[in-house]
């Protein structure tokens, strides 16, 4: 009998596992007595490992993918449970995530996003890239050795797999120069607004732009913003100042300074969408709203859409005006919400921002993340070692 037939390709909170395959009897199953969980099988330890992050939404995604993915693989493509897994098992799983095989078992048809309780539904949208196969063995690695101190196993046979040295952190360079920003900015403009639908688009794509760049905020925090935040105080100076209040990383709240270019760009989005020029504090108004029906918060998918879209349709627009303008457009089809993010961070720190004034409106913990986004510094370093440092053929006589 196959694997296949005996579990079905299914999300862990929906999951059957059979007795056999569940991980009581695992090879690498610690001393019974030892273990500090109530759980006695694989996928309640693997939910007991969750459960830790359940209050941070991105992270308790990010890992309950990885593990369901392990333990999927393992009992239905090996017939093993989790807890018998050995080291060449972790092997084969890891060239296992450079190309899910077969793909009609673990890759949703044209690659699609279903939600979980869909029919469609799969471990995997296509292969993985080289950057997602470390993530994934970063965060397996980390649910093995919090299984193993729990008690539950024996050993972590991800900790024997080769790791390469660990470098530095690069330079941030998934951003947008400022003059593909600023073409960005004029694909926006150049927006056809002859109809109430086409009014609607193009107020959202300023909109939308205008709050990553300015605000530098993640993607989940403007799918779950609501223009209530908004609240103003009063300076020093006796002026009005308006922030925004937003739950961040971790749940982490932080207010970022609204600057009245950004709060009149609010009333030209809010007026036409038909409401009024300024919110209340109160008010449940997301801070992008919906083309039609309920005026809900967006999803993170629909937001990452929407920005692709503004991106895709600059590319576009670009390669219009000529084939000298090819590779720009690349660059741009390639970016995504978090480019704005790291954008408006490089930018702000390149033109000569307090790096802690960034940390603080974009989050940070340390401001070691933060010195990521300058790079001013290199283009002086580039410009002074180019000008200066040079062959000068030209003034070499040849006999």
């Amino acid at each position: 009998m196959k694997n296949a037939e005996i579990v079905a390709i299914q999300p862990v909170e929906s999951l059957v596992v059979p007795t056999a395959l569940d991980g009581r009897l695992g090879s690498n199953r610690a001393d019974a007595g030892k273990s500090q969980l109530t759980a006695d099988n694989d996928l309640d330890a693997v939910r007991a490992w969750l459960a830790n992050y359940v209050d941070t939404k991105t992270t308790f995604d990010n890992y309950r993918k990885e593990a369901e993915r392990l333990l999927l693989w393992g009992v239905v493509q090996l017939g093993k449970p989790l807890s018998s897994l050995t080291h060449e098992d972790l092997l084969v799983f890891k060239a296992f995530l450079a190309d899910p095989q077969p793909a009609e078992r673990w890759i949703s048809a044209t690659g699609g996003k279903y939600p979980r309780g869909d029919a469609r539904w799969r471990p995997f949208n296509g292969p993985l890239s080289s950057a997602s196969q470390r993530q994934a063995l970063v965060i397996l690695n980390a649910m093995f050795t919090w299984l193993v101190n729990a008690g539950y196993l024996r050993g972590n046979p991800m900790a024997l797999l080769r790791q390469r040295a660990r470098r530095s952190a690069p330079r941030i360079t998934r951003y947008l120069s400022i003059s593909l920003w600023d073409e960005v900015k004029a694909f926006v403009e150049q927006l056809p607004q002859e109809t109430v639908a086409e009014r609607a688009y193009y107020a959202r794509c300023r909109w939308l732009t205008t709050l990553f760049y300015l605000q530098g905020m993640r993607i989940s925090e403007v799918a779950g913003g609501q223009m209530g935040s908004f609240f103003r105080r009063l300076g020093a100076d006796g002026r009005d100042q308006w922030w925004l209040e937003t739950l961040g990383k971790g749940d982490k709240e932080r207010i970022v300074p609204a600057s009245p270019e950004l709060i009149q760009e609010l009333k030209r989005y809010r007026e036409t969408m038909g409401l009024a020029a300024l919110p209340t504090r109160s008010e449940e108004t997301p801070l992008i709203l919906p083309f039609k029906g309920k005026a809900r918060c967006l999803s993170r998918s629909a937001i990452h859409d929407a920005i692709k879209s503004v991106f895709a349709g600059a590319a576009m627009w670009l390669r219009a005006q000529g084939p000298e303008f090819s590779d720009r457009a690349d660059e741009l089809e390639r970016a995504s919400a978090h480019w704005l993010r790291h954008t408006a961070g490089s930018h702000q720190a390149d033109g000569g921002v307090d790096l802690r004034t960034i940390r603080d409106n974009l989050g940070h913990v340390s401001l070691n993340t933060t010195s990521l986004y300058l790079h001013t510094e290199d283009d002086e370093r580039y410009r002074e070692t180019t000008d200066r440092h040079r062959m000068n053929w030209d003034e070499t006589k040849t006999n």
